[in-house]
This record gives C-alpha cells, structure tokens and sequence, in this order.
C-alpha cells in the first residue's frame, strides 16, 4: 500500500530544456505576427508609402528650388520662398514618412493586443504563460524589433531613392551629411517607442477601435488642438514640445534645432519616458485585472 501510494504521488520531472521561458514565449509572439497575412501586406504597405512621401518631398525640393533659380526678378523668386528652408530639408527628406508610418504602426500594436481580447485568444495566452508579464513583454518587444526594422529599412530605401531625384537637381545628399545617418536609424527608434506606446493603451484599453482612436488621438489631433488654442497662454506652447509626437519629430531631425525646440537627444528621452510609463502601467494593470 506504501508502495503503492509513493508510486501514484511521484512526478516525473519535466525533460531538460523543455517548459515555458522567455524565448520561447517571445518565438510564439512572432509566430502570431509574421504568420497572419494581413499584418504582413501592412508592414509592406507602410514601406512603401514611407519611402514613396520622401520620393515626393525630394521631387518638390528639386522643382521649387529650381523655379527659384528660373526667376527673372528677386521679387519673383521670393514668391516660391526662401530657399534656404528647402536646402535645410534636404537632410531630413529620408525621414519624410514618418507621419504615415506612425498612423500604421500606432493601429497596428493597438490590434494586435487588444484583439486578443476582443477574441478571447488572451486567454490561451495566459494559459501558455500564467505569468503575465513576460507574454505582455514580448508582445512589446516583438512588435518594437519590428517597428524598428521598417522604419529605418523604409528610411535608408528612401535615402537611395532621393538620391537620384535630388542629383537630376544637382543637389546632393550623403549618409556623412551631418545629422543625416543618425536620423535614418532615429525612424526606426521613433517608430518602435511609439509602437510601445500604443500597445499599452491598446492593453489598457482592451478595445480596438477605443484603442486605435485613442493613440491617434494622442499623437495626431492632440498637436493640433494644441495649436490652435496655444495663444490663449504663454505655458501651452512650451508643453506641447513634450507631446509624442512634438518629440517623436525632434528625434529624426537632422538639421539645425530652432531655438526653444529639443533637441534630437531630448526628443528621443521624452518620448521614450511616454512609452516607459504606458507600458509600466499596462503591465500593472494587466497584473491585477482579471481577464
């Protein structure tokens, strides 16, 4: 009967190497990305449409620059505006997606967390990994790794595809242009903070369309609010700068910083401070919260 008993209460230990880690949730969670078709067609749509905005905006330097140079008054070429202000863009042009690319990504971490919970596929997940800290974690850092991907591979493809438009111009544009490297990889950077930033709103909100309205609200119609009403006091334009977006912008540029604006490196703390906050507190909530 002690024999008996010891035998039926014995468990074998799991086979080394087997059970839930990080990495193995971590290769779970792109496995969810990279196998649904959509999210793919998306990510390739949002290349394109990066690298397609700084093709134009290397199209317009070149045709307004060159009717600066076409004119036959001064007064006349003042009209088309100081050409300096194009001659500054110049450096900038890989990054001129940026906008778009943060309305896709920004809708793209909102769905994939907060449609799980829509579906009810959030359960499994947690059934997977009863700790749920590490799934939300790698949910963030999957889709981190790849906002970052697209945006500096859309940025250095639109580097390479501005160069030939701007040298129909005899304009130029070189990766040793100062500021210009740096701004390509900080498209990658904005774009993955922002994507962390809006995958805890999508987790704090457990809602799609709330989720999606909510972050573009933030980072889109927030600025423009702001700048409507930013003359009725003297502190509101200063506490735009550390919008999102406001900062997001200040991190991929690569010309002079005008002043009272922050700089590259500021930008990119305030927005990552955005980012670390939301996601601290999507991953407390998420903690507590019953599902």
């Amino acid at each position: 009967m002690s024999t008996a008993t010891t035998s039926k209460n014995h468990r074998t230990p799991a086979p080394a190497g087997t059970g839930v880690n990080f990495m193995r949730v971590l290769k779970s969670e792109w496995i969810k990305v990279n196998t649904v078709p959509s999210t793919v067609i998306l990510l390739a749509i949002t290349v394109v449409v990066m690298v397609g905005l700084a093709a134009l905006a290397a199209w317009q330097v070149v045709v307004v620059l060159d009717m600066i140079k076409g004119a036959s008054t001064p007064e006349e070429a003042m009209t088309f505006g100081d050409p300096q202000i194009y001659q500054d863009l110049i450096p900038e042009i890989p990054a001129s997606g940026l906008f778009f690319g943060q309305l896709l990504i920004a809708s793209l971490a909102v769905v994939l967390i907060a449609s799980e919970w829509g579906t009810g596929m959030i359960r499994s997940t947690f059934s997977a990994v009863p700790k749920r800290i590490p799934a939300l974690l790698a949910k963030n850092l999957v889709i981190a790794v790849i906002s970052f991907v697209i945006g500096a591979g859309a940025a250095f493809i639109s580097y390479l595809v501005a160069q030939p438009i701007l040298n129909s111009g005899d304009l130029s544009l070189s990766l040793d242009d100062q500021g210009v490297l740096a701004s390509i990889l900080n498209t990658g950077t904005c774009l993955a903070l922002i994507a962390v930033f809006s995958m805890a709103i999508g987790t704090l909100l457990r809602n799609t369309a709330g989720g999606v309205v909510t972050a573009i609200g933030i980072i889109f119609v927030l600025p423009l609010v702001v700048s409507i009403v930013e003359g009725i006091a003297d502190w509101i334009p200063d506490a735009a700068r550390f919008l999102p977006s406001n900062a997001g912008t200040q991190l991929v540029t690569a010309g002079t910083v005008a002043d009272g604006a922050l700089t590259q490196l500021e930008g990119g703390l305030v927005l990552a401070a955005w980012a670390l906050v939301l996601l601290i507190i999507s991953l407390v909530v998420t903690k507590r919260r019953d599902v």
